[in-house]
């Protein structure tokens, strides 16, 4: 099953990225994920590994994920090692807009093997899991503009104090 969703922010990809690059600010915006977890010695770029689970109804899924791309300020790919058979992508593009950043997060996942109730599973999950990107996008683009809106204030307090 694929679902996605995507959002336009007003903020530069580098900002945007900051969030999305790390990953202790995930379960700070990430709707329905309940743990999301270093595995490895570096935290982030290629080959970095998470263990991660998303509740999806009554049920937490996930397992283990590694980062198989990795180009700052553009995407973030990643699949699953074990676990629910997932992959996972964010891509980040400029738009026409000055100042503007078109953000998508997609997600692919299947129940390997499971023939037709692996199938149902999936399709009666995708609801909850589309719902939750979108939950995700809105709250990223919510901090990330907060963010901005702080860093702006905080230059304007700095030059009339100078």
């Amino acid at each position: 099953m694929r679902v996605g969703a995507a959002i336009d922010i007003s903020a530069p990809p580098d900002v945007i990225w900051a969030f999305v690059d790390e990953p202790a600010r995930y379960l700070h915006f990430m709707a329905g994920i309940t743990r999301w977890e270093v595995t490895t010695d570096h935290a982030t770029g290629l080959g970095a590994r998470y263990r991660m689970l998303m509740h999806v109804g009554s049920a937490e899924v996930g397992g283990l994920v590694e980062v198989v791309e990795h180009t700052p300020g553009r995407d973030l790919a990643w699949t699953s090692v074990v676990g629910i058979d997932q992959r996972g992508r964010w891509r980040l593009r400029e738009t026409h807009r000055d100042g503007v950043t078109r953000v998508e997060l997609r997600l692919s996942y299947g129940v390997a093997g499971s023939g037709l109730f692996g199938w149902i599973a999936e399709q009666v999950a995708a609801p909850t899991v589309r719902g939750h990107l979108r939950r995700s996008l809105q709250q990223l683009k919510r901090q990330v503009e907060h963010e901005q809106l702080r860093t702006a204030a905080a230059a304007r307090r700095a030059a009339r104090v100078a």
